[in-house]
């Protein structure tokens, strides 16, 4: 392969805030990116070398893209992976692999995958019709799932009880047995070429109730050394079965009696993992670049005490953006904005995310507090 800081043309699929912290590391590799997206505001539109308007699922335009690139990667999994493979074959790098990507597209086949190769995970049931989800042998509550195309709480919907069954996906799914579960845990892992594995330290999340997303999320965990280390080994194992080159994020719960059981899998970099700009020695956008650019992964450790808040939409707000208490959110030290570009707000929408970095644990959870209260995205 071309060196990744001479001619090598590196393409993403995806334009939005990944693809652009993805480009804000490239630009430090001087490393050539193209970017497609089908929105022509996309936050990567000013970053990027070039940006190509268009579908990321059409076949054509995703294979026409590829054959103009040495290397393809992700930022999001909604993309047509036969052109992938077809690209693949004709000797495009493309990484993570178009069979991870498949694999991952799907969460019927993204369980299957866990049961087969004994990942711990939720007792489930594939169903493809609302006759098999009213025969199920998985007890009230439980959660159904679309197999494909949900995200960000999208697609997902609690069964409570037999009255629930009516407003019940049709479409192809998956029902998972409720978890309690006492936290939301992430490790992000990175595996290049060689082979190479490195885990980023364990964090652990809250969500907006309301929207689903990740709300708040802080690193280090203060969790067992125990914990931590079979949430990194599941991870790890997760990453040498599929062999994947990149970086993948694993979405855990760690139920009321300390058990680990794994949710979801993201094949790129991921929202549970934006603290690491500031907060680690490496960041996970560099560590992607260094996996799929086959180069050494670097040092993972916390620098510091990190906190990432999720900067969201107002509710009741649509139109033009404006963020509202920017100026008091900058006055306080180890407080750090990254805006995405988006020149629209809407309700929810990520519209970039704030990183609080402190020596003083309880200190940046305070900070995020108030960063939380005051910075306010309306229009």
């Amino acid at each position: 392969m071309k060196a990744f800081y001479g001619d090598l043309r590196l393409g993403i699929l995806g334009g939005g805030q990944l693809g652009r912290m993805l480009i804000q590391q490239a630009i430090n590799y001087n490393v050539t990116v193209k970017v497609l997206d089908p929105d022509r505001e996309a936050p990567c539109r000013k970053l990027c070398d070039e940006f190509v308007v268009g579908s990321l699922s059409d076949y054509e335009t995703v294979y026409n893209f590829g054959k103009k690139v040495d290397l393809l990667t992700i930022e999001i999994e909604k993309v047509n992976v036969d052109a992938l493979e077809q690209l693949e074959r004709e000797g495009v790098t493309v990484y993570p692999q178009a069979r991870v990507i498949r694999l991952i597209q799907d969460k019927g086949l993204q369980k299957q995958f866990f049961k087969e190769n004994g990942i711990p995970t939720a007792e489930f049931q594939v169903i493809s019709s609302a006759q098999q989800l009213a025969q199920s042998n998985i007890p009230f509550p439980y959660i159904q799932k679309l197999r494909r195309d949900g995200y960000d709480g999208k697609g997902v919907y609690k069964v409570i009880d037999e009255s629930y069954l009516a407003g019940a996906f049709t479409e192809p799914s998956l029902i998972e047995r409720w978890v309690d579960f006492e936290k939301e845990i992430a490790v992000i892992v990175a595996r290049n070429e060689k082979g190479e594995l490195s885990t980023f330290p364990l964090v652990e999340m809250e969500f907006n109730p309301e929207a689903n997303l990740v709300e708040f999320l802080i690193s280090p965990s203060t969790l067992s050394f125990e914990v931590q280390q079979e949430a990194a080994d599941i991870a790890k194992k997760i990453a040498e079965s599929l062999k994947i080159v990149g970086l993948l994020a694993v979405e855990m719960f760690l139920d009321k009696s300390g058990k680990i059981l794994v949710n979801e899998l993201a094949p790129r970099p991921h929202n549970s993992g934006h603290q690491t700009i500031e907060g680690n020695v490496v960041s996970q956008f560099e560590q992607h670049l260094r996996a799929i650019f086959n180069q050494p992964l670097g040092n993972t450790e916390s620098l510091s005490n990190a906190i990432m808040i999720n900067v969201l939409g107002e509710p009741g707000y649509e139109g033009p953006a404006v963020y509202q208490g920017i100026e008091k959110v900058l006055k306080s030290p180890g407080v750090y904005i990254h805006l995405y570009g988006k020149a629209l707000t809407k309700p929810f929408r990520k519209m970039g995310h704030v990183t609080i970095v402190d020596n003083d644990r309880e200190k940046a959870i305070e900070k995020a507090r108030f960063v939380q209260q005051t910075l306010k995205v309306i229009s």
